[in-house]
């Protein structure tokens, strides 16, 4: 049993890039960006009036103003603004050649074709050429997750088609003789299925790819043959099950057979003891704990910072602050252990209910998960606290 944090050192040199592709704008949204991409041009285009009012000279604030010109959005100004002059302009629109401020329609009056500015204000409602981004500005950075406010970004630089990296092909196998599939009704001694829909939507949120092959029996010489088809057609497969100690606990015999090289077998996490890493050339395999908890934790724990890895994107999750809201107590403190909790619109942090790694619906009522580490065997309701959001 090696430590977390080597696990996860492991884990994480072992990823590398897949390469990149082509995609347009509108298929971008969650995908890795894998070039750095530049303001075509100054961001505003043109001083831009930040206001509806009067284009004028602040030096003639006081003054009464003939008004020469209106200019609404789209529209290139055709008068110069000089002594004794102004001009209408709308929100948006080109401010035009002399005028150095905007003076705000309400705190204008207008009569017969003149104004006067009748409220002074410091304000200059200008937006300038280029006070944003300047043309050749790197506007979006390769490794970003684009995100809505991205994409809003790249249209305004006309970037319409780009490249990201490649999202990797995850397999997911689930084994057990007592899995049966979700619409099936379960004999006394059977559950049901959750690990491998659980697993798809996990893997599917992370931005990977993933394909879900089933429920394997527990036989070595079956789960090899889905194991070595499973890492063909994808970069990463991960199973669910099998790879404890006991006598049907066959994933890790049969991945061995098949060539995949070890790179630890059980780690000091609870839950996630007996998760298994290894190597199948330039391809990767996870043997996760069948208990649904467990499944969970190491996913969010390990496999998807490696996943986002794979995709060139430098994953570090969000940590929330707050207030213990209820004793956090433990037998046994020799593995760092997770635990489901609440988060409270006060900031509190409270604990769900949980009473072991099958307790799935305890999962069901976590908005995070709080680690706890190695020899502390009670935190204190009151402590200060940061947990990991698994909406994330």
């Amino acid at each position: 049993m090696i430590p977390i944090r080597k696990a996860y050192k492991i884990i994480m040199n072992s990823a590398k890039i897949l390469g990149s592709e082509r995609v347009k704008i509108s298929e971008a949204l969650g995908r890795i960006l894998a070039e750095n991409i530049s303001a075509d041009r100054d961001l505003p285009p043109f001083n831009r009036s930040m206001r509806d009012g009067y284009a004028l000279r602040r030096t003639d604030v006081s003054e009464e103003l003939e008004v020469i010109e209106e200019i609404p959005a789209g529209y290139i100004p055709q008068r110069k603004i000089e002594r004794g002059k102004c001009a209408k302009i709308m929100t948006g629109a080109i401010v035009p050649d002399g005028a150095d401020c905007i003076a705000m329609v309400e705190n204008c009056e207008e009569i017969g074709g003149k104004i006067r500015v009748v409220k002074p204000d410091s304000e200059d409602y200008i937006h300038f050429q280029g006070e944003d981004v300047k043309a050749g500005d790197v506007v979006v950075r390769r490794g970003t997750k684009i995100l809505p406010q991205h994409i809003g970004i790249l249209a305004s630089v006309g970037c319409v088609e780009f490249s990201v990296y490649l999202r990797p092909k995850v397999g997911i196998i689930v084994t057990g003789n007592e899995v049966v599939e979700p619409e099936t009704a379960p004999e006394k001694f059977q559950i049901r299925n959750s690990n491998g829909y659980q697993l798809t939507a996990h893997i599917s949120q992370i931005g990977a790819v993933p394909k879900l092959y089933g429920i394997v029996a527990d036989d070595e010489k079956i789960l090899e043959e889905k194991i070595s088809s499973a890492l063909a057609e994808n970069d990463v497969v991960v199973v669910s099950g099998g790879v404890s100690m006991g006598d049907f606990d066959f994933v890790p015999k049969a991945a061995q057979k098949i060539g995949v090289k070890k790179m630890f077998h059980r780690v000091a996490i609870k839950p996630g003891k007996p998760m298994y890493f290894g190597t199948f050339g330039k391809k990767y395999f996870f043997g996760l704990p069948g208990n649904p908890v467990s499944t969970f934790i190491t996913t969010e724990i390990f496999v998807k910072p490696f996943l986002y890895k794979m995709m060139g994107y430098d994953y570090h999750p969000v940590e929330l602050g707050g207030v213990l809201g209820a004793d956090i107590t433990r037998e046994k403190s020799e593995r760092d252990e997770w635990f489901p909790v609440k988060l409270l619109p006060d900031g509190t942090i409270m604990p769900v209910r949980y009473n072991n790694s099958g307790h799935i619906a305890a999962l069901s009522d976590a908005d995070a998960i709080l680690g706890v580490q190695k020899g502390i065997s009670k935190v204190k309701k009151g402590t200060s606290v940061y947990v990991r959001p698994i909406w994330s």
